[in-house]
């Protein structure tokens, strides 16, 4: 609960510096937005080491396949990553750069979710027999 607040406080500052910034120089205004991106990412990653805690026993106790359940989770970073991304892309004002930075996330997950639709398929073809 308390990570959320230095995230939210780093995103305040941000938001600030960045407004601030762009008045006496716009050219410094992007950069800062991007360290600031890059600083306020690695805080969530060290709230995501508890979780993959949390997979890592239910994947134990379940015994799912475990390259199954990686590639999910690469799958979902793909698409936080190119949000994040496409929302730097918006905010310097290059829409168009990030609807081909969304495109290529969507077709990135699509080819990476290939073994698992593969999977559901065998799996489906067993329970008809």
């Amino acid at each position: 609960m308390v990570e959320i607040f230095k995230v939210l406080s780093i995103a305040l500052i941000l938001i600030i510096a960045i407004l601030i910034v762009k008045q006496t120089k716009p050219e410094f205004a992007s950069i800062l937005l991007v360290a600031g991106g890059v600083i306020i990412s690695f805080l969530i990653v060290d709230m995501l080491e508890d979780v993959f805690g949390v997979f890592s026993k239910i994947l134990e106790a379940t015994h799912i396949d475990t390259e199954l359940f990686v590639i999910l989770l690469k799958i979902v970073g793909i698409g936080y990553f190119t949000e994040f991304g496409a929302s730097i892309c918006n905010d310097s004002g290059n829409s168009s750069i990030a609807l081909k930075l969304q495109l290529a996330g969507k077709l990135t997950i699509f080819v990476m979710s290939i073994p698992i639709i593969s999977k559901l398929i065998d799996l489906l073809v067993e329970l008809i027999k």
